[in-house]
């Protein structure tokens, strides 16, 4: 089943009023339900301007050239107001970033919670689906201490909860692993990686990272703006 869609995306940034970049160049998409997908490219190969498109952060562009079209979930994404864009990104999207984006000031289930309550989720059911979204991912023993209390790789498994404290149906990764050292990286891509079979949850993983990419199902692979390959990895043919 596909659960997010693609087609003719484009997107061009005006730096000055005679430089532009042109990010994305009529990319094709097509990422199916319940699995691991990279994304991977050199630096300015526009995979992360595909990953904020596909994640209704940006709009694609409607001019010079075919109409793009954006389905999330059987629905199409390209003309729905601002706030319809907000509202699924809150519900049925999750978002794990490279900076974790943890307040400091509050506990790690207080974090957690924060995102359901900004979904429409009353403080104690949010408090109650923080605690849960914690214990999947290890840390309800931590669930009360703040970011500076947590090692790295305690506050990004703290960022998958929370990514997944609404129970989404994609969660989004923009370099997950690259703010961490070797070992944490392994332990948190392990822990996606069991998210994802155990679970059946859905990742679009944004990575330089080739061991990152080698764990996923597939990777798409991006250079100027363009998909340039896009094929299984080894560990879905072994499977």
């Amino acid at each position: 089943m596909t659960i997010l869609e693609g087609r003719n995306l484009r997107k061009t940034y005006r730096l000055s009023r005679t430089n532009r970049v042109e990010a994305l160049r009529g990319v094709d998409v097509t990422i199916d339900s319940g699995k691991m997908v990279a994304i991977m490219g050199p630096s300015g190969s526009g995979k992360s301007t595909l990953m904020h498109v596909l994640g209704l952060l940006h709009q694609p562009d409607t001019n010079h050239g075919a109409p793009p079209e954006l389905a999330f979930a059987g629905r199409r994404m390209t003309d729905l107001a601002d706030n319809e864009r907000t509202r699924i990104r809150a519900t049925e999207m999750g978002f794990v970033f490279q900076a974790f984006n943890l307040v400091p000031t509050l506990t790690a289930v207080e974090n957690v919670a924060l995102a359901a309550e900004y979904a429409g989720t009353k403080r104690s059911a949010a408090h109650a689906a923080a605690l849960e979204a914690l214990g999947l991912v290890g840390l309800a023993e931590r669930a009360d201490h703040r970011p500076a209390e947590l090692s790295g790789g305690e506050q990004q498994r703290v960022a998958v909860a929370r990514a997944l404290v609404n129970r989404p149906k994609l969660v989004i990764g923009d370099e997950p692993t690259g703010n961490l050292d070797s070992a944490r990286s392994a332990d948190v891509l392990s822990l996606l990686r069991g998210l994802n079979r155990e679970m059946g949850h859905t990742f679009l993983i944004v990575t330089h990272d080739a061991e990152v990419g080698a764990a996923c199902d597939r990777i798409i692979g991006m250079r100027d703006g363009r998909v340039v390959s896009d094929g299984n990895t080894a560990r879905t043919a072994a499977q």
